[in-house]
């Protein structure tokens, strides 16, 4: 096992790729802490954000032989999947509390209670803001959802994307200033 530690994460995640379930456990002590710090920024729930990293990690040793290091680091290839596994969570989260809302019926489980002016312009601003992210070419979204969801610095976010520091606060820039005229001055400043 110490001698895996010494090794790259390619080299551990070529390891991995044959079988080898100790490499497998060096990636997670790598990547388990960013791992698990993506996916409750994005779920908001310390059960939920653990459930999303176990679903992850799963799904990249059953799905070992995929990895192509040539399309980016490993550590980008794990919050890739973290990054999807968590929209999934969420998506079926959402689609299990409607089916849950139609079939009882609203106003079963909830007191009927007025919006009020503030959650409606929160969630309004919240449907802008997605929509923003979404006119984002990849690179800039990567970067910027890294920067927020997962608390990244520009050096952590460049060294998981192999990618220099100017490149990143690069990107950074760029996607912060479209997202500025995309929603107007006083909504990102």
């Amino acid at each position: 096992m110490s001698r895996l530690t010494s090794l790259a994460d390619e080299e551990v995640m070529h390891a991995v790729q044959e079988g080898d379930a100790r490499a497998f456990e060096v990636l997670y002590d790598r990547h388990g802490g960013p791992s698990f710090s993506l996916a409750y920024r994005m779920a908001g729930n310390r059960v939920t954000a653990e459930d999303i990293v176990q679903d992850a990690f799963l799904s990249i040793w059953r799905s070992r032989e995929r990895y192509r290091g040539e399309r980016g680091s490993v550590r980008t290839w794990i919050l890739g999947i973290v990054h999807h596994r968590a929209i999934d969570a969420l998506r079926r989260n959402l689609v299990h509390d409607r089916r849950r809302a139609s079939s009882e019926g609203i106003e079963e489980r909830h007191e009927a209670r007025e919006l009020t002016d503030v959650e409606a312009a929160r969630r309004e601003e919240t449907r802008t803001v997605r929509a923003a992210l979404k006119e984002l070419p990849d690179d800039q979204l990567r970067v910027v959802e890294l920067a927020y969801y997962g608390g990244f610095t520009h050096t952590q976010i460049a060294d998981m994307l192999d990618a220099p520091v100017g490149t990143v606060k690069g990107r950074m820039r760029l996607g912060l200033a479209k997202m500025r005229r995309s929603l107007g001055e006083e909504a990102v400043a």
